[in-house]
C-alpha cells in the first residue's frame, strides 16, 4: 500500500489475450494498492448472456441499449459469465460498432474514479490512451488453455481441453482481426510474458512495476 494524498490520481490500463494472465494480475495490483477494478470483458459477457437469455439479436437495438445501461459492477461480479457459448458470442459482439459504443459509456463513467484500473482489448489505444502505466499481456497458447480448461472444469467437470484451446484460438484470432478496435500492442506499453511467471513472482513484479509508475508521476510519496 503506498500513502497517497487527496489530490492523488492513477490510471492502469491492462490488455491482452483471453486467459493471458490480465485478470489475476488487474485483481493482484487492485487489491495491493486498493484501487477500483473494471473487467471491462465483462461487459460483453453480460451483454452476451443477457441476448442468449433472452433470445435476441443485435437487430434489437432499442435492447441493446436498454441492456447496456441496466449494467452495474455489482450485476457484473456476481453473474456467471464464463460459459464457452457467453464467451464466444461476446467475442462476436465485440466487433459491432454500435456494441463497442454504449458499452465505451460505461467505461468512460468508471475512469471518473481516481484510483482505479480497467482491463480488456482496447483499453490502452481506446479507452485509456492517456492512462499513466500500460500493461499489455502475453501467453502461449497451449498454457493459456491449461489455465481456461482447470477454470471452467470445476463449473462444467465434462468440459474438453481440446475444444477449449479451439475456442481461445479463435477468440485471439477475432479479437486481433477485428476491424474495430482490434487487439494490439501500444507504443509506450509495458510487455509481460505469464507463459512461465507464477503467480508468486508475478505479484512482486507487478507491485514494482506500478510503484515505479507512481514514483516517476508523483515522486517518493
Amino acid at each position: 500500500m503506498i500513502k497517497t494524498t487527496k489530490d492523488f490520481r492513477f490510471s492502469i490500463a491492462i490488455d491482452g489475450g483471453a486467459a493471458s494472465g490480465k485478470s489475476t494480475a488487474s485483481k493482484i495490483i487492485a487489491k495491493h494498492f486498493n484501487f477500483k477494478l473494471l473487467n471491462s470483458g465483462r461487459l460483453y459477457r453480460f451483454l452476451a448472456f443477457k441476448m442468449i437469455k433472452d433470445k435476441k439479436n443485435l437487430k434489437d437495438k432499442k435492447y441493446l441499449k436498454k441492456i447496456s445501461k441496466s449494467i452495474s459492477t455489482s450485476k457484473l461480479n456476481k453473474t456467471r459469465l464464463d460459459e464457452q457459448n457467453v464467451s464466444y458470442l461476446a467475442s462476436k459482439i465485440a466487433k459491432n460498432i454500435y456494441i463497442r459504443k454504449l458499452l465505451r459509456d460505461f467505461q468512460k463513467k468508471f475512469s471518473k474514479n481516481k484510483k482505479f484500473i480497467i482491463e480488456g482489448r482496447d483499453i490502452g489505444s481506446i479507452i485509456l490512451p492517456n492512462a499513466d502505466l500500460k500493461i499489455f499481456f502475453k501467453c502461449s497458447l497451449n498454457e493459456k488453455a491449461k489455465r481456461r480448461y482447470n477454470e471452467l472444469k470445476k463449473i462444467n467437470p465434462n468440459t474438453s481441453f481440446k475444444k477449449v484451446k479451439n475456442a481461445l484460438k479463435k477468440r485471439d484470432f477475432f479479437d486481433k482481426n477485428r476491424k474495430e478496435s482490434p487487439l494490439l500492442f501500444v507504443k509506450g506499453s509495458v510487455l509481460v510474458v505469464t507463459t512461465n511467471l507464477s503467480i508468486k513472482k508475478m505479484r512482486l513484479k507487478l507491485i514494482k512495476l506500478v510503484r515505479n509508475a507512481i514514483k516517476k508521476k508523483y515522486g517518493n510519496l
